[in-house]
């Protein structure tokens, strides 16, 4: 281990912490540097804790360095969504043909206090809490920390950026004027709430998704371990029926009795959740180049931040640390040749799936009430279980395949193609048929 040099990770997020584990593997000593206090002794903050949709490309990453078994025992299994009308029964839509296939709720904070304990047991991982990134040198690689006992200096062959939307990292090289960036919010916003356990059980199906679409806005809810549902409107921030436009309790209670009546009854704490808790942003970060001479590079939402709405945030950063690993292997260790092939590979599919993601919020609040979409969805299943292996809905996919993002917008819109191409001869062939029996008839 000593052979290598240290790399320095910033950010003990999700991405970084898993990085710091598969960089260890490789014989690196690793420095992971991270702003907050260690997650795992103090609060969560309130409101804070979205909860994650963990699927096949965030589990193979984990099962490539044996922690798939202990980051799922905190995972509850999803297969698929339970759609809240305002009136009338629920539905339940399953994620797969089969049914089989499913999506784990996980606490954000669950799986990162697995990840970082993962990462400190290693040999070679040194991790500084409380450090703020301030200065970067690209050309050397000396870094600037605030800490609580002053600025102190660091100086590491390669920088590696994994931390988040907000990226430190992605903030320096854009002052140097090394890299260009495009942030493009949505006029929506997010908040949570909370239903607790009802009679220490849980007050919904913790087997789905659940969702309340309602036009231009929605809300979900996933389940905990302790039985608890956590649940995030998704609603705009300006205007009527927004965040913006509730102040008082009984506002409130007025808007939820109407358009949520379901969840009066099992959320006791609704309106001190809704007036207390922040609403977060939405939106999606664009950058180019994602290293500069293979010294500094970005990975995850740091690179690439993605809205919701697919479920994909952490997945696709964990894809990211499973493709730069496989770069290193390819590169023999040279971090300039690694980092420019890991843009290369990772930069289309991160659009595809960004492209996606905002696709999905327009399915999820709008369509997924609609008997047309209904429909539609049977009949992708019933081709889906007429023709496995062949035809292979989008969402199945995106959740449940390591098929880069890029290569599964292509086949989709070839699946499309064909079955449109099929579905109107079938009915070109039912025209010609009724128009030969009425000619028949009038024979």
């Amino acid at each position: 281990m000593t052979e290598r040099e240290e790399i320095a990770v910033v950010g003990a997020g999700l991405a970084g912490c898993l990085l710091a584990c598969y960089l260890a593997r490789r014989g690196y000593p690793v420095a992971l540097y991270e702003r907050r206090p260690d997650p795992r002794t103090g609060t969560a903050e309130r409101g804070r804790s979205i909860n994650l949709a963990l699927s096949e490309r965030g589990l193979d990453a984990l099962r490539r360095i044996g922690l798939e078994r202990q980051v799922m025992a905190d995972a509850l299994p999803m297969r698929g969504r339970m759609i809240h009308p305002v009136e009338g029964e629920q539905q339940f839509q399953s994620y797969s043909g089969t049914g089989e296939w499913a999506i784990n709720s996980i606490g954000r904070g669950a799986l990162n206090n697995a990840l970082l304990t993962a990462a400190a047991a290693l040999p070679g991982v040194r991790i500084a809490f409380d450090h703020r990134l301030v200065g970067l040198e690209p050309a050397t690689g000396e870094m600037t920390f605030e800490t609580p006992q002053g600025k102190v200096t660091a100086t590491t062959s390669v920088v590696l950026g994994a931390d988040g939307a907000g990226s430190a990292v992605r903030g320096q090289l854009l002052g140097h004027g090394l890299l260009t960036e495009s942030l493009d919010f949505l006029d929506y916003g997010y908040k949570e709430l909370t239903i607790p356990p009802l009679g220490g059980e849980f007050a919904l199906d913790p087997g789905a998704l659940h969702i309340w679409p309602r036009g231009t806005s929605m809300m979900i809810a996933l389940p905990n371990p302790d039985r608890s549902f956590t649940c995030t409107l998704f609603w705009p921030t300006h205007g009527t029926a927004s965040f913006a436009s509730l102040g008082s309790p009984a506002a409130i209670e007025r808007y939820f009795a109407t358009h949520y009546p379901d969840l009066i009854p099992l959320a006791p704490n609704l309106v001190d959740d809704y007036q207390h808790n922040p609403v977060g942003v939405l939106g999606t970060v664009r950058c180019t180049p994602w290293q500069v001479n293979g010294k500094v590079g970005l990975l995850g939402d740091a690179a690439h931040a993605i809205v919701p709405f697919y479920g994909q945030g952490a997945n696709c950063a964990f894809e990211d640390v499973v493709e730069l690993d496989r770069c290193l292997d390819e590169c023999g260790d040279d971090w300039s040749a690694t980092l420019p092939l890991f843009q290369q590979r990772r930069q289309a599919n991160a659009e595809a799936i960004a492209r996606m993601a905002l696709a999905n919020f327009v399915e999820m609040r709008d369509k997924v009430a609609s008997p047309v979409f209904q429909t539609r969805k049977k009949i992708e299943h019933a081709l889906e279980r007429a023709l496995p292996g062949r035809y292979v809905s989008q969402y199945e996919l995106v959740s449940f395949s390591t098929t880069p993002y890029a290569r599964v917008r292509r086949r989709v819109r070839r699946q499309y193609q064909v079955v449109g191409a099929v579905a109107a001869g079938a009915l070109a062939a039912l025209a010609g048929a009724a128009v030969a029996l009425g000619r028949r008839r009038r024979g």
